[in-house]
């Protein structure tokens, strides 16, 4: 097989450092933007953090150092200043520094809110596992446990595995079942049901706590004997089965359905990504319709005056241009850069997150002078990227992982985005809004003759919502809403 070789012209777009450097941010929400800053003032010498000063030792203002920077292109020849220019280009001027946050208005004094529980999941229970006066190495083992915990407060590892990796981290010789009287100890702690393997574990845990009664008895023997059936909500099976009358039934599965199926609900387990905190990154005061960006934690930046005075002294004494003179400055200039377009990216940052954040407050003007889900209107991606003049994946990065903190509460910015339909009667309406109600005719319906989907859908429809059958389904298993044989209680 003989080889050729073919020249081809091919026209490609690619992004520039400093795009790709915008766009790292942008996507970045607030406190991964707090950890971008503090690494890159440990890693360039040149960015600092403050207040820029208004003259350097020298006398110089701002000006002048953006032209002594600017001059080392001629002085040092071979030094790529990366079109610095074009970076600092906008209606401000050639600002090398990036002011943190402004001094609040009187208007503007309103303190944002972090969710998130105080109290340490996996703290609480090591605490009350010590106060049980267990062996030094039964104690290490059920901490061991308690930090293999899922973020819901199940054990997910078969006791083997555990047993080994123990094992070989301690150098212990650890068998499974000193490992599972750990488990134990751990499964005696509060809440009730830490520490279960599997869900109708966790229930019985709790109901063997409780005093003994006939229906207490009746929902252990279901959970034991008839997990599947149950879980399934096959409840005349469970009951011809266990040969059960429908009051002993009605009161077994009462006492079930108080129980708690995630024993960590109410702590903030540390490293469980289901509670981590949710910091707004906007401040909207619906009252004076101000927007803030909650930068409170960002610090001012700005490029270090010893690099400047490092340049001045080099343009200006001849004597100083030796070759390494020379080599330093080349360094100093490249650290420089990039003190300066970072600056810049963090500048560019806000100003987009600002116009993007706008354009959604002024598109749903209603839901946020009122408040209330049924008021958000349908709007797309599209909608806003015509409205704040940026490109539709510029918008998708600005709104991801992002939250608002209104008067009515912190929401993510994709909630404010919905597709929509239009009525029988030609009104448009966002696809949320008709969840909404299929959500209020599921909560409204006989839980003993839940509604079908083929229901449900002829109810919508009879409200002039023209909505298939599968559209349906669809929004109901968006909402987490299970199938209508799901739904049925004895």
């Amino acid at each position: 097989m003989s080889q050729k070789q073919i020249l081809q012209q091919q026209l490609k777009q690619t992004l520039s450092p400093q795009q790709l450097l915008v766009i790292g941010l942008l996507e970045c929400p607030l406190l991964e933007l707090e950890d971008r800053i503090r690494h890159e003032l440990e890693d360039n010498p040149a960015l600092e953090e403050g207040v820029e000063d208004t003259d350097l030792e020298t006398g110089a203002n701002d000006d002048e150092t953006v032209d002594e920077i600017d001059k080392m292109e001629e002085l040092t020849g071979d030094i790529d200043v990366s079109q610095l220019d074009e970076y600092l280009s906008d209606d401000e001027g050639d600002d090398v520094y990036y002011e943190g946050p402004a001094v609040a208005s009187d208007a503007a004094d309103f303190v944002y809110t972090n969710y998130s529980e105080e109290t340490d999941f996996a703290g609480s229970l090591i605490e009350q596992l010590r106060m049980l006066d267990l062996p030094e190495t039964r104690l290490q083992m059920g901490e061991y446990i308690i930090g293999n915990l899922d973020e819901k407060g199940y054990l997910n590892r078969e006791i083997s595995l555990l047993t080994v990796d123990y094992n070989l981290q301690y150098s212990e010789q650890t068998t499974e079942t000193d490992m599972f009287e750990a488990l134990t100890d751990v499964q005696s702690l509060e809440p009730a049901g830490v520490g279960a393997r599997s869900l109708d574990e966790c229930l019985l845990l709790q109901l063997e706590r409780k005093p003994f009664t006939d229906s207490i008895d009746n929902a252990m023997r279901i959970l034991e004997e008839c997990y599947d059936l149950f879980a399934q909500r096959h409840y005349d099976k469970v009951q011809t089965q266990l040969q059960l009358s429908d009051d002993e039934m009605r009161d077994a599965i009462q006492e079930i359905t108080r129980l708690n199926p995630h024993p960590s609900n109410g702590f903030s387990a540390v490293g469980f990504e289901a509670n981590n905190v949710v910091t707004p990154d906007f401040l909207y005061d619906c009252e004076t319709g101000q927007l803030q960006l909650n930068n409170q934690s960002i610090p001012s930046l700005k490029v270090g005056a010893s690099y400047v005075q490092l340049f001045q002294d080099f343009s200006g004494n001849a004597n100083n241009r030796t070759p390494d003179r020379k080599a330093v400055v080349q360094f100093a200039k490249q650290k420089l850069d990039r003190a300066k377009s970072f600056i810049d990216a963090v500048r560019q940052r806000e100003a987009t997150l600002l116009t993007i954040m706008k354009a959604i407050i002024d598109y749903q003007a209603t839901f946020f002078q009122q408040g209330g889900e049924a008021l958000l209107k349908p709007m797309t991606m599209k909608d806003i990227a015509n409205l704040s003049h940026y490109e539709i994946s510029t918008v998708s990065r600005a709104v991801g992982n992002k939250y608002i903190q209104t008067n009515f509460g912190i929401f993510p910015l994709k909630y404010f985005f919905s597709e929509g339909m239009v009525t029988d009667s030609g009104e448009e309406v966002s696809t949320r809004e008709i969840k909404t109600l299929l959500k209020e005719m599921i909560d409204a319906e006989d839980k003993k003759h839940p509604l079908p989907d083929e229901k449900l859908c002829e109810m919508l429809q009879q409200k002039g919502y023209p909505i298939a059958r599968r559209t349906v389904a669809k929004y109901r298993e968006q909402l987490g809403l299970p199938v209508a044989r799901l739904r049925k209680s004895f």
